[in-house]
């Protein structure tokens, strides 16, 4: 009995060591992540993907809902770097004020990614990656399109999204790039409409009080403002799609519902299913392997003709 007892006490210290190294290796993932809001189709498409994926690879998500406040995203990351969670993710609200915060994930060694939209900070070291679209591309292929649908002669009204934030400035920017060449294509009116449909709707209703028949091509930054314009199209008496021709951002499935209807005669995809891209950068950065500083994630563009057969792959 005594010459077994060293045996046991051996192969149990051996059980023990194996059981934390194993433990150690299925360690949970934990990643805090602070979204925007929920303020479009394309938003909740993109919490969805990110919270499902999270589930999908057994990662443990704390997933805050910032409200379109910059105040309450800050809030939330401040709260992962106190649960000293293994990376940060969020889409911030604005590109600017992140400093701070930033620096204070960097000082805890937590590594931040950006999702969707970036941030004006001169010290690039603050982030690892930014993960989503390009933005000013996409106001690039609008205004192509527009151009060539217009002949290169429209008076445009422009529906932009929150101010400050990413997309509507990059939008924005690549959509007047190209309009530029185009010395009949002229912005007439350009607004704020905070990328919600209820906003579309009553900022088209001021432009067609002011411009009226005048207007006959509408950019809006995302495709829940050309919905609501459409409803204010209508209620002026004007057919929207023909009398007003139509070109929006996101590409979701009630833009190809609206196109066949021939309401919307194009829109540009942003694609909102960056769960995949952002949880594969989790895993590569806590497992030490390097990753982009930058990537853009593939898109189309999507017009009236192409919906009814694009329609039923769309999968948001």
């Amino acid at each position: 009995m005594s010459k077994r007892k060293p045996v046991f006490l051996v192969a149990l210290a051996l059980m023990l060591v194996l059981g934390s190294v194993v433990g150690a290796r299925q360690k949970k993932i934990v990643v805090g992540f602070a979204q925007v809001g929920a303020e479009s189709a394309w938003r909740m498409a993109n919490t969805e993907s990110i919270i499902s994926e999270a589930k999908k690879r057994g990662i443990e998500l704390i997933f805050v809902d910032g409200q379109q406040q910059q105040a309450n995203q800050i809030k939330a990351l401040r709260s992962f770097i106190e649960r000293k969670v293994d990376v940060i993710g969020f889409s911030p609200v604005v590109t600017t004020g992140w400093e701070e915060v930033l620096e204070e994930a960097k000082q805890a060694k937590i590594p931040v990614i950006l999702t969707d939209r970036g941030v004006d900070c001169a010290d690039d070291s603050l982030w690892v990656t930014l993960i989503g679209s390009d933005f000013v591309e996409e106001g690039r292929r609008a205004a192509r399109w527009l151009a060539e649908k217009m002949n290169g002669q429209a008076n445009i009204v422009e529906l932009q999204g929150t101010i400050g934030s990413a997309p509507t400035i990059d939008r924005k920017k690549g959509f007047e790039e190209v309009i530029a060449a185009y010395p009949g294509m002229k912005i007439i009116r350009s607004e704020i409409g905070d990328f919600t449909r209820s906003k579309g709707k009553e900022v088209m209703e001021e432009f067609l009080k002011a411009e009226g028949n005048r207007i006959n091509a509408l950019f809006a930054h995302n495709d829940d403002m050309a919905f609501g314009a459409i409803q204010a199209i209508e209620a002026y008496g004007l057919r929207p799609g023909v009398d007003i021709i139509i070109v929006s951002v996101d590409a979701i499935r009630a833009a190809f519902e609206a196109m066949i209807e021939g309401k919307l005669n194009c829109t540009v995809e942003c694609n909102p299913l960056l769960g995949r891209h952002f949880f594969d950068a989790v895993e590569a950065i806590l497992a030490g392997k390097p990753i982009p500083k930058r990537i853009i994630v593939e898109e189309g563009i999507f017009p009236q003709e192409v919906a009814r057969d694009v329609l039923p792959t769309r999968r948001y």
